[in-house]
């Protein structure tokens, strides 16, 4: 089976603004009609990499290639890509329809054809007969579609999208992240989407890329993401999860191992070799924990621990419980009457699935 073809290559990406490393040495390959996020805090450099993908910044060292051409010194108009910002920066003293056709008009296109294109692009984001509201007039969901409409009608290979719904409330964004996966599905095109929220990269992409200072921790589907996290910056970045400091005890078979954890006996698989008396870190997802009252017949894989805090969370409970050798596990668990029945100061058994502590590489 063949490689997807990328459609943008990053090769050995440094940018530096001074003394400041902005990127580091960064490396990735976006595959032609995928849905790609760049995911990360304030600062960890995805703006930055995707204004370099548009043109808007040269790199210090290293290539960006779109279609498997190299881009550097080539200006943002004479790239395959269109950008939608954060602030959308669109024209207030125009109407929708001027909005839109403002490229093709620098592009000197013919007038019919622009009237073709806007309203073929109107159409697309759902504003159809909106072309003379002004701009001042929209919701603000409304003017993000205008934003969207204008990066589209230049039939751009590569859409770059500079955390788009950061200005709009919980339901509009709840609204656009449904309109960007239609919309990718209708036109197969490429999307590299800027965010710092890990809900909107896990269900609208096809693959993310985890940042942190400058530099890539992780590449890979929302799932492995979230089930296999590879770092410790991953492993608290998305969702949440314990991280049990531990040592290698022994080898159990099919890169299986067992590991202390402050007296706790952890099973995990690892995806390298071990060694006896290495010290590792453990990620165990507050989800993955089972809480009950503790019964005679409880395996060797639970662990009792006292319930320390019980805190409401709407759908689910969570616990905080401290096992006799003072390790503090964090427990997320569905809302029913048996959870309802615990409260602080209980003992409880708490277990997990062996393949739920993940081994982390860093």
């Amino acid at each position: 089976m063949t490689e997807p073809v990328a459609a943008v290559e990053i090769r050995g990406v440094t940018k530096r603004f001074g003394s400041i490393a902005a990127l580091d040495n960064v490396s990735l390959d976006i595959r032609r009609g995928e849905f790609f996020s760049l995911l990360g805090p304030s600062g960890c450099g995805k703006t930055t990499l995707l204004r370099l993908i548009g043109g808007f910044e040269n790199p210090t060292a290293g290539d960006v290639l779109i279609d498997g051409q190299s881009m550097l010194g080539l200006p943002p108009y004479l790239r395959s890509t269109n950008m939608i910002f954060q602030h959308l920066a669109l024209f207030p003293h125009m109407n929708v329809f001027d909005n839109i056709a403002f490229g093709l008009r620098m592009k000197r296109v013919a007038r019919a054809e622009i009237g073709r294109k806007v309203a073929g692009a109107l159409a697309l984001v759902r504003l159809e007969g909106f072309e003379g509201r002004s701009v001042e007039q929209l919701s603000g969901g409304q003017k993000q579609r205008v934003a969207i409409a204008r990066a589209l009608v230049n039939n751009p290979s590569v859409l770059l999208l500079d955390e788009p719904l950061g200005a709009l409330d919980l339901q509009l964004r709840i609204q656009m992240t449904g309109e960007l996966r239609r919309l990718h599905g209708e036109l197969h095109s490429t999307f590299i989407f800027v965010t710092h929220d890990q809900g909107e990269a896990m269900t609208m992409s096809n693959r993310v890329a985890v940042m942190n200072l400058g530099r890539v921790e992780q590449v890979g589907t929302p799932e492995e993401i979230y089930e296999t996290p590879a770092t410790r910056f991953v492993a608290t970045f998305i969702g949440h999860n314990n991280l049990l400091e531990g040592r290698v005890v022994q080898a159990e078979g099919e890169n299986w191992y067992g590991i202390d954890c402050a007296g706790l006996r952890v099973r995990c698989r690892s995806r390298k070799p071990l060694d006896a008396g290495a010290p590792v870190t453990l990620a165990l997802r507050y989800e993955k924990i089972e809480v009950a009252p503790p019964r005679a017949d409880a395996g060797r894989r639970s662990h009792q621990a006292e319930i320390m805090q019980k805190t409401y969370m709407g759908a689910t409970l969570r616990f905080s419980a401290r096992t006799a050798g003072g390790l503090v596990l964090t427990a997320d668990v569905a809302n029913v009457d048996k959870a309802k029945a615990l409260n602080e100061g209980d003992t409880v058994e708490l277990s997990w699935p062996d393949d739920a502590a993940i081994v982390l590489s860093d």
